[in-house]
């Protein structure tokens, strides 16, 4: 599994997203903008179940995470089940932060959800199904 990623819009909603190392989406899960992050990791993470010829795989090998999942209830939980944790420290944590310009997404290809004016949480969860499929899309034709 690569990560969870998390992403707020302007009505207080967050976006947890678990990620494979290919960049496929594995679980969607949107939230309260109030909560803090780990509230939610551990309900992200027990939803990953990726279809197998047996039983349903739930446990990946490693995470990489943002900091905002630097917690030590997160990290307990990754080593109760046996998860190598991938998650640098805090930036509030260090002495001297890093400087510069953060990195972005293509905000000009999803513009109908960055700009979020949808009032429905189930409206706001399809549109982000969708662009999640048309980012999975675009990968198979690349391969193909």
């Amino acid at each position: 599994m690569q990560g969870c990623f998390s992403s707020c819009n302007l009505h207080g909603n967050w976006i947890h997203v678990c990620v494979s190392c290919e960049g496929f989406p594995l679980t969607i899960q949107i939230a309260l903008g109030k909560e803090h992050d780990r509230n939610h990791f551990v309900e992200v993470m027990e939803n990953i179940k990726i279809k197998t010829d047996r039983r349903p795989r739930t446990r990946p090998s490693e995470i990489l995470a943002d900091s905002a999942y630097d917690e030590i209830t997160i990290r307990k939980y990754l080593r109760r089940r046996a998860i190598k944790s991938n998650i640098p420290i805090n930036i509030r944590n260090r002495k001297y932060p890093k400087r510069g310009r953060p990195t972005r997404l293509g905000y000009e290809l999803y513009r109908k959800i960055a700009s979020r004016y949808e009032r429905l949480n189930v409206v706001f969860k399809g549109l982000i199904e969708m662009a999640c499929f048309l980012m999975c899309w675009k990968r198979f034709q690349e391969k193909f």
